[in-house]
């Protein structure tokens, strides 16, 4: 008999993306099967799908409510995690609610609405903030990365928010030494930036710098080639994985971050794990995991805090980089599926009182 608690985790992110979200589920998967959950994935390899108008790269699901409904009945999860809001997500919080057995939380990735305006001006972002605040709030609890976008998110309405940080794999993203080959030919020194190469990461902001040295993106989105052919002085490789992006990551100088809409910035914390201080603006996400520390530049002038993180000892970003583990990371996940499942209980005692108390 297995008595192996179940996890659905239902997501729209997913391979052959690369991004943190799928990442950071990846890790989390791994670990709690290391901890005996039984984990299942629901995402879009399953079903048919479409290209996302001008990120084409993403993948949108053609799915029915009667298939994922389906597909949950089949599973029998003890726990239902939606990671994402596009229409698996949709589908299945909208089965977990008919369901009525265990509920469902959720996790806050991505800041939406402000990615929906940066590509589409013109959409008022009012009705998306709201939309969402109703998607997360008819949950059982909403899982946050940082403090920041808990206090965000509260100010725009949302309740039941939970705190789940997020890891780094520092087997893989450490100091190395012999990497003269990784950046040859380049001028020093490497102002590196990784991540999806796309409108809202405000990767113009990065370019535009006057730096010494070289510019170095490597990753891969819809804005890769226009860029490419906007900045032919800076250097984009392409997206790189495992041994080969932690190379790219330990032999550079200065991790740059632009952006101004991430939530957290698992590649902030992997460019910290590899001893390579960062620059950003003093925004949610970089002013959660660098700010007050000594491993960071943060500054509402860019170039300000890129030279400044040139000056940084690459020891700092090791010390900060420390705090950051999966195992930790899983721990606080759990706890708030197990927290999110008290309540649900309690809440259905209250009920069957109040029922028990009006018949009598």
């Amino acid at each position: 008999m297995n008595d192996k608690k179940k996890l659905l985790i239902v997501t729209d992110a997913w391979r052959p993306q690369i991004n943190g979200v799928v990442r950071s589920l990846e890790r989390l998967a791994d670990e709690l099967i290391g901890i005996g959950f039984d984990v299942v994935f629901m995402t879009p390899q399953s079903y048919r799908t479409l290209p996302c108008p001008s990120y084409p790269e993403i993948r949108l699901s053609l799915v029915s409510p009667w298939s994922v409904r389906r597909r949950i009945e089949e599973v029998q999860p003890d726990y239902i995690h939606i990671a994402t809001e596009g229409p698996l997500g949709i589908m299945a919080r909208r089965a977990a609610l008919d369901r009525g057995k265990c509920g469902y939380t959720s996790s806050y990735h991505t800041r939406f609405p402000e990615y929906v305006v940066s590509r589409w001006p013109f959409i008022p972002i009012g009705p998306i903030r709201a939309w969402l605040r109703r998607f997360h709030n008819s949950g059982l609890g909403c899982l946050v990365a940082t403090e920041s976008l808990r206090k965000e998110l509260e100010s725009h309405g949302h309740d039941n928010l939970m705190f789940w940080g997020r890891g780094v794999d520092m087997a893989l993203f450490h100091p190395r030494d012999g990497l003269d080959d990784v950046y040859a030919g380049l001028p020093r020194p490497i102002f590196l930036n990784v991540g999806r190469v796309a409108v809202e990461k405000n990767l113009e902001a990065f370019l535009d710098l006057d730096l010494p040295g070289s510019k170095v993106v490597i990753g891969e989105g819809p804005q890769l080639e226009p860029l490419r052919q906007a900045y032919p002085q800076a250097h984009f490789l392409g997206a790189k994985v495992g041994e080969d992006l932690a190379r790219h990551y330990a032999a550079a100088d200065v991790f740059v971050f632009p952006s101004l809409t991430d939530t957290f910035g698992n590649v902030i914390v992997e460019a910290l794990a590899s001893g390579l201080p960062v620059a950003a603006y003093p925004v949610m996400g970089p002013i959660d995991i660098v700010g007050g520390t000594e491993a960071g530049a943060l500054s509402q002038d860019l170039r300000e805090a890129s030279l400044a993180a040139l000056q940084i000892d690459r020891a700092r970003a090791l010390e900060l980089a420390a705090n950051y583990s999966w195992a930790h990371s899983t721990q606080q996940f759990v706890e708030a599926i197990e927290e999110a499942q008290k309540r649900r209980r309690a809440q259905e005692a209250a009920r069957r009182r109040l029922r028990l108390l009006r018949r009598s």
